[in-house]
């Protein structure tokens, strides 16, 4: 004969378990976070991208897909032809809307903005 509670028992030691090593790793990160935060550890990638076209697939393809298109984040073909260069460059730096602030080195954001605003 079986015990029915077995099964309610392995899930609950299971769970606590879980809920251990996920608070452990939460731990590491925000420690990583905070290290980071405070101007030390690795510096951003997006940093040292030479071109637009880097700084795009490192940084924007996620949300803007792999051809402009759009998915998270609106389609950035045509860009320039309702929004400026500069309006462009300030929405790369400061963010606007889900958009964070920050995915742009201010110094490489009026290339990558003249670059946007000539995607057709």
């Amino acid at each position: 004969m079986k015990n029915p509670i077995m099964p309610y028992i392995l899930i609950f030691v299971f769970g606590i378990a879980a809920m251990f090593l996920i608070s452990f790793k939460g731990l590491g990160d925000m420690e990583k976070l905070a290290i980071e935060a405070e101007g030390g550890g690795k510096t951003e990638e997006t940093a040292t991208a030479a071109t637009p076209e880097e700084i795009y697939a490192k940084s924007c393809i996620a949300c803007h897909g792999d051809q402009h298109q759009g998915g998270i984040g609106p389609a950035l073909t045509g860009v320039g032809d309702h929004l400026s260069a500069d309006e462009i460059s300030d929405i790369l730096v400061n963010g606007k809307g889900a958009m964070p602030p920050g995915l742009v080195p201010a110094d490489k954001a009026g290339e990558m903005a003249a670059w946007l605003a000539e995607l057709k």
